[in-house]
């Protein structure tokens, strides 16, 4: 029996032949030295897994992960781990992951699943190993460490999304920084004058907008060099926002400063299933907002005219105009919408988590989200899942900071986790991403 292969083509292509599919195959498989590499690192995450985390944890003390909270209608058992065992499990699964990974080599999709498992089951390795520090174990709330996650990566999440609308446009973003700080002191500052949380909401994306625009109007009327405006409008912000903080708001924070905070929403139903409905749908109306905008983002982005237009604007401006694309107005449009979007992120700062303004309080989080874009390599998933990734980091800082670990874990060093996994995570795809085409270079017709 004959076996042959189909390759489906455009209309009015000619077929590809099977040489040719194997030819872009191989071109697409990972070269030998890489592919040692990459095994060689899960067998060093493996063997500390094995020796730090396994043998590191005292023997016959079980970690215990509490799954739902105490009131709710359906109880998850807590999850039980005698962790010196299961870790060394765990660390002798990953190694012989990474001894295929070097000799046989794991096709791409398969790779990608690959190493979210194992990085999921080092963090389970780490967190078991930590609870086994007190005699008799720790507990560790570990639906509240994903709560505290997503509820870190909000402003990472919508930070992002903003970079991406104004980068895919090639229009470079690091004043993310600045619209989120705009966005949380308007919001702060108008739900305190209006008595409205509403209001205030509205008020942080029109901010994030106008502070987008400042951006816009330099950037691509005047054509100032991208990245230096961008810091330029950060320190603006800052020393705006800190002198209207000194000089009205700390004297006045009962009038001026005490907007109040969103409370959380629970849907009916959905909230109630065990351990995603506490995670996903029983928050604030920031929150819902957010999910609106990742899945609006990425649908139009990658699936609408507009997404079209804004893709070829940003990888080949000149093409794109000689097609009736206006290139100028298109970026003119979406960083401002990419700076609304950051004004939803800082209001989430504010009034929708502690309910008051302080002098930079957003603390770096834009660059992080500037970070989670590059990471996510310009794509809305990509960027979500790095900014979880980020959020994640965060709340893990806090979490191991009551814990009694079997090694005592520096306060200083818990305060740079997550700083520390946004370095090394964009050290690790430096040069290996693609921005877009154009990003940074300004546009005229010729």
């Amino acid at each position: 029996m004959s076996t042959e292969t189909t390759v489906t083509t455009p209309s009015g292509a000619e077929p590809e032949s099977p040489d040719v599919v194997v030819l872009k195959t191989l071109k697409r498989q990972m070269s030998p030295r890489k592919r040692i590499a990459l095994g060689a690192f899960f067998v060093l995450v493996g063997a500390l897994t094995v020796w730090g985390l396994g043998f590191g944890a005292k023997s016959g003390v079980t970690a215990t992960f509490n799954l739902s909270a105490p009131d709710a209608a359906l109880h998850v058992p807590d999850l039980r781990s005698p962790a010196h065992n299961v870790n060394v499990v765990l660390g002798a699964l990953i190694v012989a992951v990474g001894v295929w990974q070097a000799i046989k080599g794991l096709p791409p999709r398969a790779l990608r699943w690959t190493s979210i498992v194992v990085g999921v089951a080092f963090v389970f390795a780490f967190l078991s190993w930590a609870a086994t520090g007190q005699q008799g174990g720790s507990t560790i709330d570990l639906l509240g460490l994903m709560q505290q996650s997503i509820f870190l990566s909000i402003p990472l999440i919508l930070g992002s999304m903003a970079g991406i609308l104004c980068e895919r446009t090639a229009v470079i973003n690091v004043a993310i920084e600045g619209q989120l700080l705009a966005g949380a002191f308007a919001g702060a500052l108008f739900g305190s004058v209006t008595h409205n949380l509403g209001l205030g909401l509205v008020a942080a994306v029109v901010a994030g907008g106008l502070v987008s625009a400042l951006l816009a109007v330099f950037a691509i009327r005047y054509m100032v060099n991208q990245i230096i405006v961008g810091v330029v409008i950060n320190v603006l912000v800052l020393g705006l926002t800190g002198f209207i903080y000194d000089s009205l708001m700390q004297p006045n924070q009962d009038t001026l400063n005490n907007p109040g905070f969103f409370s959380p929403i629970a849907i009916p139903g959905l909230s109630a299933i065990p351990i995603v409905g506490p995670l996903l749908f029983d928050a604030n109306i920031i929150v819902y907002l957010t999910y609106v905008v990742i899945i609006a983002v990425d649908v139009a982005l990658l699936r609408t005219r507009w997404g079209l237009r804004t893709r070829a604007v940003g990888e080949h401006p000149k093409a794109a105009d000689t097609v009736g694309i206006n290139v100028n107005r298109t970026r003119y449009r979406n960083v401002i919408l990419g700076g609304c979007v950051a004004g939803l992120g800082g209001a989430f700062i504010t009034i929708g988590a502690v309910g008051a303004f302080t002098k930079n309080i957003s603390s770096g989080k834009g660059f992080i989200a500037l970070a989670a874009m590059i990471f996510g390599r310009w794509s809305p998933r990509g960027a979500l899942a790095a900014a979880l990734l980020f959020g994640f980091c965060d709340a893990l800082a806090t979490v191991l900071s009551f814990i009694q670990a079997p090694v005592a874990i520096p306060s200083n060093l818990l305060s740079m986790l997550p700083y520390l996994a946004t370095l090394f995570a964009v050290a690790g795809v430096v040069g290996r991403v693609r921005a877009p085409a154009a990003d940074g270079e300004p546009y005229t017709k010729g």
